[in-house]
């Protein structure tokens, strides 16, 4: 089924050129050096925050460690006992933050999340043992040390008063010692980008960049000592460790108008309506928190144009928020020629009027949505790995859309390959829970260095 000329001339615009990704990757290069110097770190939009990690997991790490993973509408909470190098066990459970805490303040926040600990404790019987603890906390930090992390502002929804500009380890160890009941050592805070480079590390040492691309999008890597002006551990000395991890948090990357060549219509009317306008530019092209609401500011404009659907919509199609991620998975699994997917989301949507040839506009409009991101994510990649100019590289990636897309993973291969350096060899390995497996990795490792 061919797509309507009209739509395909509509959707140009969202098709990033390779000139488009060239120029994308000297910018990104360009902000992230930015990022790393002490001259130009205050003003710049891509932090590159020291994460204080200097050594990756070699496999004898050994013991029990708590892990707390703090990202979003959830958080989880795990037990993980280590033993051989590939051999593990892990229990884990989902706890919900209610939207009232999520707007409330940070002790009702941290004391929910002590709270939780607590009763995991109890629950797996571990409540009488001391267990160190790595601590995922997605949220932009600003980190001073390996337990000391400030929060630079909130995102994904997130609005608790009295933790902007406060160490958020701090804010737990408060919270758990009101409670009393349970001994834990937090011996690291890590974002889940860090967690994910950890986690893959683990079983391929080749692991030198971890990508997150789901609620939000954000990536580390191994950046040299010497690079980092703000860094200030050692530097120089026969036994000093000569590279450390980079939280780039590079969401907000376009934050300063970078990305304004790039930018669309929809991606301004979402940046309006979002709770941080003029905020994490970059992370509104790419992620699953904005894909899907993306696609349906298009598809809306191209039905009241008369292009789709015969020009008829429906309440569910015009309300905001209502056509969600996980439907331009979906609509994409669809065997070509087929449309069984689609026209289940197109029922949902109150648009059981829906022709084939609107079922093969709509995919069209998901495909370059969703490519848009992956090519964005995958300037992003070809730029640190030609930056680290290693001769093979691994990146670690995690998260939803990156699961759940069934074409995202080729489309960043393909990306990548045509625009980093041809001598360097990379792969894409999914992580295997980076934000839980990877924060207790960084307190094993933690455990390791102080022994």
């Amino acid at each position: 089924m061919d797509v309507l000329e009209e739509i395909r001339e509509l959707c140009k615009e969202l098709i990033l050129t390779d000139k488009q990704i060239e120029e994308l990757m000297r910018r990104v290069i360009k902000e992230i050096n930015r990022g790393l110097s002490k001259e130009t770190h205050a003003e710049a939009d891509v932090k590159c925050f020291i994460t204080y990690v200097q050594d990756l997991p070699n496999g004898k790490e050994k013991g029990k460690f708590l892990a707390l993973d703090l990202g979003g509408t959830n958080f989880r909470v795990l037990l993980i006992h280590l033993k051989d190098e590939n051999d593990f066990e892990m229990l884990s459970k989902i706890y919900a933050i209610p939207q009232s805490i999520m707007l409330g303040s940070g002790t009702q926040l941290f004391d929910h999340i002590a709270e939780c600990l607590a009763n995991f404790m109890r629950e797996h019987a571990v409540d009488s043992e001391r267990l160190p603890l790595g601590f995922t906390f997605s949220f932009p930090l600003t980190q001073l040390g390996l337990t000391k992390g400030i929060l630079a502002r909130w995102t994904k929804g997130f609005n608790c008063s009295g933790v902007v500009g406060e160490d958020v380890v701090q804010l737990l160890k408060d919270a758990l010692a009101r409670r009393g009941d349970v001994n834990i050592a937090v011996m690291a805070i890590l974002n889940d980008s860090t967690g994910t480079l950890m986690s893959c590390a683990h079983s391929n040492r080749d692991c030198k960049v971890g990508v997150i691309i789901g609620t939000g999008s954000n990536a580390c890597y191994v950046e040299r000592v010497e690079n980092c002006d703000l860094f200030d551990g050692p530097k120089a000395g026969p036994d000093i460790k000569k590279h450390v991890l980079i939280n780039t948090e590079w969401g907000a990357f376009g934050d300063d108008g970078a990305l304004d060549f790039v930018r669309t219509e929809y991606d301004r009317e979402i940046d309006q309506h979002s709770i941080n306008p003029g905020r994490q530019l970059q992370e509104k092209m790419i992620s699953g928190m904005y894909m899907g609401e993306l696609a349906r500011l298009a598809i809306v404009k191209f039905t009241k144009a008369g292009l789709l659907f015969g020009g008829v919509g429906s309440d569910i199609l015009f309300k905001r928020g209502q056509f969600f991620t996980k439907y331009v998975s979906e609509i994409e699994s669809d065997k070509p020629g087929t449309y069984t997917y689609c026209r289940d989301v197109l029922d949902e949507l109150g648009l059981e009027h829906a022709t084939d040839e609107d079922c093969a506009n709509v995919r069209y409009i998901c495909e370059c949505v969703s490519s848009r991101a992956a090519h964005l994510v995958s300037a992003g990649i070809a730029a640190l790995i030609n930056k680290m100019d290693e001769p093979s590289v691994t990146v670690g990636v995690d998260g939803s859309v990156y699961r759940f897309h069934p074409k995202f993973h080729d489309l960043m291969v393909q990306k990548i390959r045509q625009f980093v350096k041809p001598h360097i060899s990379f792969d894409l390995m999914l992580s295997e829970d980076g934000s839980g497996r990877g924060a207790a990795l960084v307190a094993a490792v933690a455990c390791r260095d102080a022994q």
